[in-house]
């Protein structure tokens, strides 16, 4: 399909992504412009309640925002990790989706401000969002939960932080995790896919910026071997969480994450996978831009709601 008209006029908007080229502003400078491009994201959907609390963590106190839906005892509940390359982003850039989310699935959606590189590198990030995931699991009944399932999931780098966690809680025999939700998910660190190939330059995100992310997520190249930091290096996918996985047409993820499905259902795993035509990589933010934005939430919403209940 060709690009999405209201995708095509986002990116003419940004001067077809150059003006966001995250690598060429450095840390800082991409910092500000993520921050300042979700302040005009439309005004936020109304939820019942939003709280900020700091819960225990692996080297102190981590900070996470807790979203509940109307219905008085909701479905279980999502641990959501934004995404930024594991350099960007916070709850604050992503409270317009979990609030989406939250409503379209009926859940509670506890939002994690995990540690970002490069101050804090792999595994900063990855124990931090662990550490989260198994508070929200020990402390579901408090969270007033229709059922007692927790699901992780996460966009691009939060993606990767929610697969990345299904795969040490298998290793660890828990927490248990119910489902794990990965939108345009970061797989593997090679960057040579078809849809790399295709699309690693003018779709908003790009080669060079994820070439960039990854050196400055990792301490040492061979950090990337490691599963819990690239899941396509994992030896097995036996026995993960049922996934649902949302890919984009016009991104350069698409490929790695859509592999991965493949690989989740040979090894018996159940999967739901859902590309979107016509949109590019971040897409799942712009619902106040995007009708099919709006769309994708609304349906992948109600998919976690089914995983949840």
């Amino acid at each position: 399909m060709p690009l999405d008209w209201q995708i095509r006029a986002f990116l003419e908007l940004f001067e077809r992504g150059e003006a966001l080229a995250f690598h060429a502003l450095g840390v800082e400078k991409a910092r500000r412009a993520i921050a300042e491009q979700s302040i005009p994201l439309g005004p936020p959907q109304p939820v019942a309640a939003v709280e900020d609390r700091s819960i225990p963590g692996p080297d102190g106190e981590v900070t996470v925002r807790i979203y509940r839906p109307y219905d008085p005892v909701p479905a279980g509940a999502l641990v959501y990790f934004h995404g930024g390359g594991w350099v960007l982003g916070s709850i604050a850039t992503h409270d317009a989706v979990c609030r989406a989310l939250t409503n379209a699935a009926g859940c509670v959606t506890v939002s994690v401000e995990y540690r970002l590189a490069p101050e804090h590198k792999f595994p900063a990030g990855l124990e931090d969002c662990f550490a989260a995931t198994g508070w929200v699991v020990e402390n579901a009944e408090n969270l007033g939960l229709r059922a007692p399932k927790v699901a992780v999931g996460g966009d691009s780098a939060g993606g990767n932080l929610a697969a990345c966690v299904a795969l040490k809680a298998r290793e660890l025999g828990g927490p248990q995790i119910a489902a794990q939700l990965l939108i345009y998910p970061v797989i593997d660190d090679s960057l040579d896919t078809p849809s790399y190939e295709a699309f690693g330059q003018g779709y908003f995100l790009t080669r060079a910026d994820m070439e960039w992310f990854w050196n400055l997520y990792v301490k040492d190249p061979s950090d990337r071997d490691n599963p819990l930091c690239c899941p396509s290096k994992a030896k097995s996918v036996d026995g993960l969480p049922p996934a649902l996985i949302v890919t984009a047409e016009f991104d350069p993820l698409r490929d790695e994450a859509e592999q991965y499905a493949q690989r989740l259902k040979a090894a018996g795993v159940p999967v739901t996978l859902k590309r979107y035509d016509g949109m590019i990589h971040g897409f799942f933010r712009l619902g106040h831009l995007v009708e099919r934005a709006r769309c994708a939430v609304k349906e992948v919403g109600e998919l976690l709601r089914l995983a949840l209940t």
